[in-house]
């Protein structure tokens, strides 16, 4: 497989997002999904819709979550919408939430490693194209976050993150945690799934990675750690994998102390696996250029 290319640009601006996107030359057409993270209630770091206006509005996409298998303000669609409405993703954008209503749509994986099916919310099947609009971090059970898991748990339904979490044992999320898998199930059932997705928007789909505010805990977190070292810049990327593994390259090739809190936790929960796994099958390449746009 050629390399993969990855842009990377150091100053984070809402312009240089557009300039990132626009360095791809592709064109999201139709109704263009953006599958961002809304921010759980009382998170400090999650991405602002004021940051990430410029781009969806470039785009003309519409914002898209899905419900959440944990307690907390994004577990029900009618608290979800509350969130997404008091943190001002729906005052500027049109969004939905694609899991609001079942069935939720089953989406085959031939070729997965531990599940061979993954559930996303029925809403899904609107669109033409997607924006993965990722906000590179840590994550307490994935090691850290970014394109990957938005494609996976990002776009799972409630039951489907259940499924995955649970790696293929149950789609109940009253059942989750009593099954959770084994971490390395758990994360090669995140990579499955994620290849089903791209599969779906299969040459239509563009991934954005800021890597800003970087904590070691993810935005679903009600109480997060303060981001534990300085923003590095923006990646963007037609592969999923070249841009998470570019982004793990930045962190570790940083100047910051701080580095070494956040790969305490990629590394602690065996985050790399899960890019390695998603290259083994066939998600993408962990080969990559990066260039740098100025």
């Amino acid at each position: 497989m050629n390399k993969a290319r990855v842009y990377f640009i150091k100053e984070i601006t809402p312009e240089n997002l557009v300039k990132l996107y626009e360095a791809l030359n592709i064109k999201l057409e139709g109704n263009v999904a953006v599958k961002l993270h809304s921010g759980e209630a009382g998170n400090q770091n999650y991405l602002r819709p004021e940051f990430v206006k410029d781009i969806i509005e470039h785009v003309n996409g519409t914002v898209v979550e899905c419900n959440t298998a944990y307690d907390g303000a994004r577990n029900t669609t009618d608290r979800h919408i509350k969130l997404i409405e008091d943190h001002g993703w729906s005052k500027i954008f049109n969004c939905e939430i694609l899991d609001a209503e079942g069935p939720d749509l089953e989406l085959e994986i031939p070729n997965g490693k531990v599940i061979t099916k993954n559930y996303v919310g029925k809403g899904i099947k609107n669109y033409n194209s997607m924006l993965v609009l990722s906000h590179f971090k840590g994550h307490p059970m994935g090691g850290y976050g970014g394109a990957i898991k938005q494609l996976s748990i990002g776009c799972a339904s409630s039951a489907g993150k259940a499924w995955i979490h649970t790696a293929g044992v149950t789609s109940d999320v009253k059942k989750v945690w009593k099954n959770s898998a084994e971490q390395l199930k758990f994360l090669e059932s995140m990579a499955d799934a994620a290849t089903s997705v791209a599969k779906m928007f299969e040459n239509k789909i563009v991934y954005l990675n800021i890597m800003c505010n970087m904590s070691v805990d993810c935005d679903c977190c009600e109480v997060a750690e303060d981001p534990c070292m300085q923003d590095i810049g923006m990646l963007a990327s037609l592969d999923p994998v070249a841009i998470d593994k570019a982004c793990i390259d930045l962190v570790i090739n940083s100047n910051d102390p701080g580095k070494e809190h956040l790969l305490e936790r990629i590394n602690s929960r065996q985050g790399m696996h899960t890019i390695d796994v998603a290259e083994e099958i066939g998600l993408g390449t962990k080969e990559y250029e990066l260039i740098e746009i100025k």
